[in-house]
Parts: C-alpha cells; sequence; structure tokens
C-alpha cells in the first residue's frame, strides 16, 4: 500500500484516477469497467503477422479462386466441344423427312458409333417427345419424365446450356432444328466437370491453408529476429526506469547491446544509447552539485555554530552584567539573544540534513518509543498549556532499533507542528502501538486542517503554512523535512492525512529485532 509520503504514491494516484476514468456506472448503480478498458492492446509482432496473414489470405483467395474459375470455364468449353461433335454425328444418321416414331429416331441417334457413355437424345416432333440416354452398362434406357421436359425446353439457338437432369445431374444441352417441325437435343453429362473443378477447389485450398501456416510460423520467427532489437531497447529502458534516480550518484551503465544504424529499430537503439549517455552525464552533474551545495551547507552550519554561540553568549554576558542600562538597548540586547538562539536551531537543522544526505550512519540501539513519545508530549504540554494533549499507547511499549536523540527529534518536531499551526483549545493525541512487525506512531489533532496545495509539498525544506495556520512567524519550515529525512534514515516511512478538522501525522518504523540490528544508514 503506498502512502502520501512514498515516493510512487504520486505515480499511484494517478494511475488510480485513469482506472476511474475508464469506468462506467451500471444500471443498479454498480461501478462496471468500460469495455475499452477490456481489450488487450495487441503486440507489434501480433499485428505484423495479422497484416501479413491477412495479405496471403486474399492473395491466395484471388489466386484460387481465379485458378478454379479459369479451370471450370476450359472444361466446360472442352465438353462443348465434345457435344458439338455428338450432335453433329447424330445429325449425319438422322433421316430426311418427319420421323413417324421419335423414340426410333432416338435409338437411331444414340447408336451411331463414338457416342460417349451418359449421352441423353430428345427428339421433339411437334407435341410429341421420345428420349433416351446410354448408362454406364452401354444399355439405352429411357430418362424421366422431369429430365426429357427439361430437355425438350432448350431452345434450338445452336448454343450450349447448363440443364439439371433430375436424378441423373447436371447436363450440357444443344438443340438442333433439323426440320421444320422436328427439333432434337442431345446432352452430356457435367459431372466430371463439377468433380474435378471441386477436386481442385479443395486441393486449392488446402494448399493455401498449409502454406498460410508455415508462412505464420516463419514470419513469427522472423519478425521476432527483426524485433529482437527493440526488444532489447525495452528491456534496457524497464531496467533503467527501475532505478532509483532521484537521489545519490547514479551510474547509467544500462546500454542497448548490438544497435546497428542500418536498420531502424537499430537506429532506435543507438539514439536510446546516446539518450542514456546524456541522462548519465547530467545526473552525474547533478549529484556533482548537490554535493558541492551540501558540502557548502554543512561547512557553513558548522562554521556558523561558533559564532553565533558567542553572539549569544555575549548577549547573554550584557544582559546580566551590563549594569544600568538604557531599557531600549536591554530590548535590543534580548532581541540580539533570541534571535541567535533561533539562528542556532536553524544552523542545526541545516546540519542535520546535510548529513543525512550526505547518508552518514546513525547511531543504532533498542530505543523504548513509548518513553520517548511521554516525555516529548510532557514537553510539549509545557511549551503549549493552552493546548489539550493526550498519549495513547500498550502498557508495553514497542520497541525499535534507531539513535533516539533523532527519534526524539521526530517525535518533537511533529508534536511541535501540531502546537503552532492550531489554534488554542486544538486536542493533540499521540498514539503509538504494533502493527506486526512495523511500530506505528500517529499524531493527530483536530485543528483546521492543511490547505490543499500545501499538501503536496508539506515534507519539502522550508515549507511554510499560510497565515491562517500560522501563528508563529518563527517557522523555519525544516521540522517536517527533519523528519522525514530521519525517517527514511530509519528504512521507515511517514504520511499525512488531513480534512478540515482532522491531521493526522502517521510513521511507521521497523520494529526492534530480538538479535539486535547494526547501524542505520541512508540508502
Amino acid at each position: 500500500m503506498t502512502r502520501p509520503g512514498d515516493p510512487g504514491y504520486a505515480a499511484a494516484a494517478r494511475e488510480e484516477a485513469r482506472v476511474h476514468e475508464t469506468e462506467s456506472v451500471a444500471p443498479d448503480g454498480a461501478v462496471a469497467p468500460d469495455a475499452t478498458s477490456r481489450r488487450r492492446p495487441w503486440t507489434l509482432r501480433r499485428r505484423l503477422l495479422v497484416i501479413v496473414a491477412g495479405l496471403l489470405v486474399a492473395v491466395s483467395a484471388v489466386i484460387g479462386i481465379a485458378t478454379v474459375l479459369v479451370f471450370h470455364t476450359s472444361s466446360v468449353e472442352r465438353l462443348d466441344s465434345s457435344l458439338r461433335a455428338t450432335a453433329a454425328r447424330a445429325t449425319d444418321v438422322a433421316p430426311p423427312g418427319v420421323p413417324a416414331d421419335p423414340e426410333a429416331a432416338v435409338v437411331q441417334f444414340l447408336r451411331v458409333p463414338g457416342q460417349p457413355v451418359g449421352t441423353i437424345g430428345v427428339v421433339v416432333v411437334g407435341d410429341v417427345v421420345g428420349g433416351g440416354y446410354i448408362s454406364e452398362t452401354g444399355e439405352l434406357l429411357q430418362p424421366s419424365g422431369d429430365a426429357m421436359a427439361a430437355l425438350a425446353a432448350v431452345p434450338p439457338d445452336g448454343r450450349p446450356h447448363t440443364v439439371s437432369a433430375g436424378s441423373l445431374g447436371d447436363y450440357r444441352a444443344l438443340a438442333l432444328q433439323t426440320q421444320p417441325q422436328v427439333r432434337s437435343v442431345l446432352a452430356l453429362p457435367q459431372a466430371d466437370v463439377n468433380a474435378q473443378t471441386a477436386q481442385l477447389a479443395w486441393t486449392v485450398a488446402i494448399v493455401a491453408v498449409a502454406g498460410l501456416l508455415l508462412a505464420i510460423g516463419v514470419g513469427w520467427f522472423v519478425v521476432g529476429r527483426a524485433l529482437a532489437p527493440l526488444a532489447r531497447v525495452t528491456a534496457t529502458a524497464k531496467a533503467v526506469s527501475e532505478r532509483p534516480l532521484d537521489r545519490g550518484d547514479v551510474d547509467l551503465t544500462e546500454r542497448v547491446a548490438e544497435a546497428d544504424e542500418v536498420t531502424e529499430v537499430g537506429r532506435l537503439g543507438t539514439a536510446f544509447n546516446r539518450m542514456l549517455g546524456h541522462v548519465a552525464s547530467a545526473l552525474t552533474a547533478r549529484e556533482h552539485s548537490e554535493q558541492k551545495v551540501r558540502r557548502f551547507v554543512a561547512d557553513a552550519s558548522h562554521e556558523l555554530r561558533t559564532p553565533l554561540a558567542s553572539i549569544r553568549g555575549y548577549a547573554e554576558l550584557t544582559r546580566m552584567h551590563g549594569g544600568d542600562l538604557p531599557p531600549d538597548v536591554i530590548h535590543a540586547i534580548g532581541r540580539i539573544e533570541s534571535e541567535s538562539v533561533r539562528m542556532t536551531e536553524l544552523v542545526e537543522d541545516l546540519l542535520l540534513l546535510a548529513r543525512l544526505d550526505e547518508g552518514r550512519e546513525l547511531a543504532s540501539q533498542s530505543v523504548d518509543l513509548g518513553r520517548v513519545v511521554g516525555e516529548a508530549v510532557g514537553d510539549a504540554q509545557a511549551a503549549g498549556p493552552d493546548h489539550d494533549w493526550e498519549v495513547r499507547m500498550p502498557d508495553a511499549a514497542p520497541l525499535v532499533m534507531g539513535d533516539e536523540p533523532r527519534l526524539r527529534q521526530v517525535v518533537s518536531n511533529l508534536l511541535a507542528n501540531a502546537r503552532i499551526h492550531t489554534p488554542e483549545g486544538t486536542e493533540v493525541v499521540a498514539t503509538l502501538n504494533r502493527d506486526g512487525d512495523e511500530v506505528v506512531l500517529t499524531v493527530e489533532d483536530d485543528g483546521p486542517g492543511i490547505p490543499p496545495p500545501l499538501a503536496e509539498s508539506l515534507f519539502e525544506r522550508f515549507a511554510r503554512g499560510d497565515s491562517s495556520r500560522s501563528r508563529l512567524a518563527g517557522s523555519t519550515g525544516l521540522g517536517l523535512a527533519i523528519v522525514r529525512a530521519v525517517v527514511e534514515a530509519h528504512h521507515g516511512t511517514v504520511d499525512v492525512e488531513s480534512e478540515p478538522g482532522s491531521t493526522r501525522f502517521t510513521v511507521r518504523l521497523p520494529a526492534a529485532a530480538d538479535d539486535g540490528a547494526g547501524p542505520i544508514a541512508l540508502e
């Protein structure tokens, strides 16, 4: 769980806000995720493979359909040529005049040598129709009435037509007007052409599917190899993003390996490596600058301690042994003394922050945090008798491993913050308890709360409240910054929750282990 004081709290809050924006309210009032938020975006490899597969399917379909159509058309044309030859042989043996018996004329047509199996012949004389066909055994059989009627309806235009002959299947039929009252129709079966066309269509489909699967498999491997540099860029970026870059001397050694500028992805890797080099140089320059500032602050604070102590001593000495001094001089000396005390406290705070920033080790010993909290609340009550102070803690106060003076300063600063920034009569409650492997300290008051603009920078250095919240102009703005620095140096966390009428600071510290711990240092 992230807290307002954690480094990742702001990012987590933005992510939570983004999730809420993509949610919709159901009719019954329940919050339901939006449909668009449930769809996972496709990877670049998948999109490329889908595009390539779609193109292959389209090209294969066009080629397959064209091949099948050309084959079917050519096969039908060959069948039509055979049909014309069959009709020519039948016409050659046709007797002159009008046949008295259409059935006999049909038999004469079909008995001509060379007529293929399955040939159907129909002779129409006026309203009389006679017909027959050659079976697979070579016998002449009578077709069904529906087949004879369909063939008799073929127009005598000299062109082949496709006709359904009932149970016999599809036929290509050609009608000839041999006499004014006589019409002869010959037809050849189209079953072989249809079967060959269907077989070709299935063959093309199977080959296309097999080729598509093979192309997808090869494409997956080839695209993966082509995108391998991009994957290395992603891995490098992820490794860099997981490193703490906000403080300390950062040495960015991560680089994209094998970045070849010939390809687009290679140029991206080269540009990314160059950017990492610039970022590393900037972080190094920033760290050097911060180290100079920290050393300057530490040295300046250390050097200022002696003259400030001298000023304060001389002011006290003059005030106590100054003899008969005018009241305005006594007042001026008193102001010099009070301001020197304030300056000394500010210098001590700056020196402490500078040492913590440098990562200097803190003392590590078992600290009775209950005793520290009790004494700090007693001191706060003496300094602010117009507030209501309360301490809540278990009978067996929890122990922590740490630097007792620094932990005492944390508690004192939190109590002083509540005393300074709340009006008279405010109730301040300090609570201490154990939560698993952590010791939790909360300081809560029922004051006016913290303004939202100030809450974001509350633990920054020299952060001050507005005039409506602060009653004393002497606040340096370093108290809460010291709290966060000391708590983090003890591997703990601090956060704040505030609204009008309730402000709660929560400090979590690791509980003391039975076997003790080593020195504590900033990471």
